[in-house]
């Protein structure tokens, strides 16, 4: 393996899409979401760790879960757990990470990737990977992974690169917000356009001297821990410094800005998670469309359902179509799929009713 090869896992939201099994206490990257008996946080791991040497992934989480990533990985040591002790978006995240990784190593080429996403074909992802690295390497690109689109989808944001470049790697032309139904289905037949999946590749160096030139504010405020980081004064520099970091994204404060972003399209399938019928989307499903996952059951009448118990508990249906059931201890929500983007309204009305309880 590559000891120039870096990884920044991002695990630390909430993933309030997936209530009941995801809260605040224990967020979906923790869950065996798929039933393959790894979670989703083990399972991005492991992908990674095929062409990334384990001491050189990090994780990126909110301070209270790092109980639950050292247990969840234990090969990895607890200097790896990048903690927050705030909510600032990924910009002030991702340039910390950077600052650390790079005090260890200046040549070290990083990836930052969600801890939530579903890959089909692994064999694929490291291939489209490692080629970005390599790109990386040779000069000052700061590369993303865009996913051909298969319909077009308002949910997702979409990368715009050069029509007449025929390389696989080609200039970023713009980035552009989630669209509505017209717009994507104008995206997609341009045919220039791929979805925004939030998988980046960069150089330590490159990435740094971003953060300088288009956030150098923020730069400034963590720069002036250098010292610090990875060292037993590190908790106590980030615990002061942070909150006062720009709540902004990687994408608004350096990639919407710099004119050296690329894109890679990837050969893989792929899919964020980010909802139950994300979920039945990709799962394997009976006859009649009801994917199940840990349940057993017993279906009549029932057809187009996204079935999750956390215990194997015995599921009888009969009559329901196109819902969303799951059974967890103290809950139990039937709800419909067509209504899945209400889940987040849902869950601050039962914070007010119940406090934060089942929440």
């Amino acid at each position: 393996m590559n000891k120039n090869y870096y990884a920044v896992i991002m695990a630390g939201g909430i993933g309030s899409r997936f209530w009941p099994i995801s809260t605040r206490d224990f967020p979906k990257q923790f869950h065996d979401m798929l039933g393959t008996g790894e979670t989703l946080l083990q399972k991005t791991f492991s992908r990674l760790n095929k062409i990334i040497p384990s001491e050189n992934i990090f994780i990126l989480t909110n301070d209270s879960y790092l109980e639950i990533t050292l247990k969840q990985l234990p090969q990895i040591s607890e200097e790896q757990v990048i903690l927050e002790p705030a909510m600032r978006n990924t910009a002030p995240c991702i340039l910390l990470s950077a600052l650390k990784i790079k005090k260890q190593n200046e040549n070290a080429i990083m990836l930052v990737a969600p801890s939530d996403h579903w890959i089909e074909d692994e064999n694929a992802f490291q291939v489209d990977v490692i080629s970005c690295f390599e790109a990386a390497q040779k000069d000052e690109k700061l590369l993303t992974l865009g996913i051909e689109p298969t319909f077009p989808n308002t949910g997702y944001g979409y990368i715009e690169s050069e029509k007449e470049n025929l390389s696989e790697i080609k200039h970023v032309k713009q980035f552009r917000e989630k669209p509505d139904y017209e717009t994507a289905k104008k995206f997609l037949a341009e045919g220039n356009f791929l979805w925004n999946a939030g998988i980046f590749i960069w150089s330590v160096k490159s990435i740094i001297n971003s953060f300088e030139k288009y956030l150098p504010e923020m730069a400034s405020i963590f720069e002036n821990g250098i010292e610090v980081l990875n060292t037993s004064e590190e908790k106590k520099f980030i615990s002061e410094n942070y909150e006062k970091a720009e709540n902004i994204s990687i994408d608004y404060g350096i990639l919407e800005k710099a004119n050296n972003v690329f894109v890679k399209k990837a050969s893989f399938d792929w899919n964020d998670l980010g909802t139950w019928g994300a979920l039945h989307e990709k799962l394997q499903k009976d006859e009649a469309e009801n994917a199940v996952v840990n349940a057993l059951h017993h279906l009549k009448n029932a057809s187009g359902n996204m079935i999750y118990t956390t215990s194997g508990k015995l599921v009888v249906i009969d009559g329901l179509i196109d819902f969303i059931i799951v059974d967890k201890k103290d809950v139990l929500m039937l709800f419909p799929k067509k209504k899945e983007q209400e889940i987040k309204q849902l869950l601050n009305e039962l914070s007010e009713k119940f406090e934060k309880k089942y929440t």
